[in-house]
C-alpha cells in the first residue's frame, strides 16, 4: 500500500510540473486550483475509478468523471495525458490557436477524456446527475464523479441540482467540492460567505463526508469511503479541503494565483520544488 501511495505521489509531482509549464508557456491559465486538486485527479484516474481501455464518450460499463469548474483544465489535461488518453507531447499546445486543449474543456475538438464542455460555472453537477440517471436506466452499475469549486457554490443552479438528486435517489453519484476558501476576487468568506456547507448539503439530503485533499493517503481513503456509501439511497458529497497552489510555496494560500501565469523566474522556482518523475513533455 505504501508503495502504491509513493507511486501516486510521484505521478502527482509530474502533473504539477506539467501544470506550471503549460500555464507559463502560453502566459495564460489557472494554476492555483489545478495545483490544489492534483492529488484528487491522480487518485481518481490511477486508482479509484474503474476505467476501460481507450475512450468511449458514452462511458457505458465504466466509471466516468465530469469537471464542473473547467478553468482548472491544466490538471485535467495533464492527468488525462499521463493516464494514456492522448500523447503527453500535446500538452505543449495548451491554449494555442487550433489546439484541442482549450482554456476550458470543449468537446468539438474530440479530445479523448472530455465528455462535456465546462467552465460556465454551476452546470457540472446537473450534467453528472443526468449521466448517473442514464446509467441506472441502462442497468449500468458504475459510478459518476463530478468536481466543483467552492466559489461555484454561489451559483443558483447548484442548489436546484442539489435538491433534485436526493429526491430522485441518485445514489450512484459522488460529487466533490474543492474547498480551498479562495475564488477569483478573494476569499469566499469575503466575496460571499458559504456558511456551513456540510449542514447545507446534509439538509438537502446528501450523505456528506470530509477529507484532506492534499494528502494522497487521505484522498484514497476518502474516495474509498465515498464509494462504500453509494447505492444506499442518497447521493454522496465530499468536502475536500485543499490549499490553492499546493506544492509551490509562493503560490499557496492566496487567491492571487487563481488565474495568473508564472514568469520565467517564478517557473524556475516552482520547478525546483517539484520532482521530475515521468519525464517532462
Amino acid at each position: 500500500m505504501n508503495e502504491d501511495i509513493t507511486k501516486l505521489e510521484k505521478i502527482a509531482s509530474q502533473v504539477r510540473r506539467d501544470i506550471v509549464r503549460m500555464v507559463h508557456a502560453c502566459q495564460s491559465g489557472h494554476p492555483g486550483g489545478s495545483l490544489g486538486c492534483t492529488e484528487y485527479f491522480v487518485a481518481l484516474y490511477f486508482s479509484a475509478m474503474e476505467r476501460k481501455e481507450g475512450f468511449d464518450i458514452n462511458g457505458i460499463g465504466e466509471d466516468i468523471f465530469f469537471l464542473s469548474n473547467g478553468h482548472i483544465s491544466p490538471v485535467f489535461y495533464s492527468t488525462l495525458a499521463r493516464a494514456g488518453y492522448f500523447g503527453v507531447s500535446e500538452l505543449a499546445t495548451f491554449r494555442q490557436i487550433n489546439s484541442r486543449l482549450q482554456g476550458h474543456p470543449t468537446t468539438h475538438e474530440g479530445l479523448p477524456g472530455i465528455r462535456v464542455a465546462s467552465g460556465s460555472l454551476g452546470q457540472g453537477l446537473s450534467v453528472a446527475i443526468g449521466a448517473a440517471r442514464a446509467k441506472k436506466l441502462n442497468n449500468d452499475n458504475h459510478l459518476v464523479y463530478v468536481l466543483m469549486g467552492d466559489g461555484e457554490q454561489q451559483e443558483g443552479q447548484i442548489w436546484e441540482a442539489a435538491m433534485y438528486a436526493p429526491f430522485n435517489k441518485v445514489d450512484n453519484l459522488i460529487a466533490t467540492i474543492d474547498y480551498n476558501g479562495q475564488q477569483i476576487d478573494g476569499s469566499t468568506e469575503q466575496v460571499l460567505s458559504l456558511g456551513n456547507l456540510r449542514a447545507k448539503w446534509e439538509a438537502f439530503g446528501w450523505d456528506v463526508l470530509e477529507m484532506k485533499g492534499n494528502v494522497m493517503s487521505e484522498v484514497l481513503a476518502g474516495l474509498a469511503e465515498a464509494k462504500s456509501r453509494t447505492g444506499k439511497g442518497k447521493p454522496v458529497l465530499i468536502l475536500m479541503k485543499t490549499e490553492m497552489g499546493n506544492g509551490v510555496d509562493f503560490m499557496m494560500g492566496s487567491h492571487k494565483w487563481h488565474g495568473v501565469a508564472p514568469n520565467d523566474e517564478q517557473l524556475a522556482a516552482a520547478l525546483a520544488q517539484l520532482e521530475e518523475t515521468l519525464g517532462d513533455y
